[in-house]
């Protein structure tokens, strides 16, 4: 494994948000869901699409608090623009979101 320093870690900008709305991506090639994610006053509410669906129904992922990277450059996925990437946990059956277990803030960064 490849080591990394502090400040490379501190170039990665995870923060915390509310999905508040999340809709299925039928023109994804890969099953995904749409989501929309409050990440707090400073950055707004942002898009992002998520390979979640053999875990999640859309309808379940509304109001939990996700970790988004924000500070990558937004990504064209067919016709939706992603503007964060909501990570997970990346398993042979899909993938797991990465979660808080208290409600913080939506905008507080990881560190």
């Amino acid at each position: 494994m490849e080591t990394i320093s502090w400040n490379d870690f501190m170039k990665v900008d995870l923060r915390v948000g509310t999905v508040v709305e999340a809709t299925d991506f039928p023109e994804a090639r890969k099953p995904a869901y749409k989501l929309k994610v409050d990440l707090g006053p400073d950055l707004g509410v942002k898009k992002s699409s998520a390979q979640i669906t053999t875990f999640y129904q859309a309808e379940d992922i509304v109001g939990k608090q996700v970790l988004c990277v924000v500070n990558f450059p937004p990504k064209q996925i067919g016709p939706y623009m992603s503007e964060v990437l909501t990570t997970g946990f990346v398993l042979d059956e899909g993938v797991v979101l990465a979660v808080s277990d208290k409600k913080i803030p939506n905008g507080t960064r990881l560190a």
